[in-house]
């Protein structure tokens, strides 16, 4: 099977020669996203002969994905591997998470970092974020995934073509998973080791993993509203009742009515409601979607 490797590179000017140069000898083509870089990344690229994307600007990991997705299925590639461009992907793992599709085990695979005991030299503030936005991702899917939002992945050629994205941002990872497991592609993980290689990152980690996440559970509250919004609607409407119900029996026994206790009722009680109605409504139009 013929395999073809996807980096988005934004300002990899120092490292996307090296990494380039390596894959080379272990896939059948390269195709780069350059994500409006201001240095030399696109340049080099090119110089190397391999297929190159330019951004006007910088549009984001997951219109950078978007965009190798499109071009991969120009091409005659059965297999498409994306891996970061800063060189925290070891590509003598590539073997390794391509290996259960062509086993034909798989359809997507994951290069998860927590897979295997191989994460010691992931910062702790990482493997929060990443569980959190992982356990949301889950709550979506059928599957029991350990990383989610890994960029090292291994995708056959049918769930790229069946697969289309509108997330820009770091929430694809999930936004992908979601869809495939829709579709009943199979997904499994293999383990791999990371390396973060000094100044790869250029966002702030605090803000850029709440943005992740809260677009993230935006994505699959979406997908999933009686999950996300049913449940907890249910949750509240008991809640308030018990406390509407509380209060009756204090009026009917004392002819008073305990304030607190009252608000308290009511608004979870009127809360409920809105969060079933939106769960309710939230679902007939994905219903109406899927159908279309």
């Amino acid at each position: 099977m013929k395999i073809i490797a996807g980096l988005p590179a934004y300002n990899e000017e120092n490292r996307i020669a090296a990494i380039v140069t390596k894959l080379k000898d272990v896939v059948d083509g390269v195709i780069i996203c350059n994500d409006g870089s201001s240095d030399l990344t696109s340049q080099i690229a090119k110089e190397l002969g391999v297929i190159v994307i330019d951004h006007t600007k910088n549009f984001g990991y997951g219109a950078a994905i978007k965009s190798i997705f499109q071009r991969f299925l120009e091409t005659d590639g059965d297999i498409l591997i994306t891996i970061d461009a800063d060189g925290q992907h070891r590509i003598e793992d590539i073997q390794k998470v391509v290996k259960p599709i062509l086993d034909n085990s798989a359809d997507l695979v994951i290069g998860s970092r927590f897979a295997e005991t191989n994460a010691a030299n992931i910062p702790k503030y990482r493997k929060l974020g990443i569980s959190a936005i992982t356990k949301v991702t889950n709550i979506s899917t059928k599957q029991k995934i350990t990383d989610s939002q890994s960029g090292f992945r291994a995708y056959k050629r049918d769930v790229i073509e069946q697969t289309s994205l509108s997330e820009t941002g770091m929430a694809v990872s999930t936004e992908i998973l979601i869809k495939a497991d829709r579709k009943n592609f199979r997904i499994s993980e293999v383990g791999i080791t990371i390396d973060y290689p000094e100044g790869s990152s250029t966002h702030n980690p605090i803000s850029h993993g709440t943005s992740v996440f809260v677009k993230t559970l935006q994505f699959a509250a979406i997908q999933h509203p009686l999950k996300f919004f049913g449940i907890p609607g249910v949750f509240f409407l008991i809640f308030g009742l018990s406390f509407v119900i509380w209060t009756l029996q204090i009026y009917s026994e004392s002819k008073q009515v305990i304030t607190n206790v009252a608000l308290i009722g009511l608004s979870s009680t009127i809360f409920g409601v809105l969060l079933l109605m939106t769960s309710i409504l939230l679902y007939s139009v994905v219903v109406l979607i899927k159908e279309r």
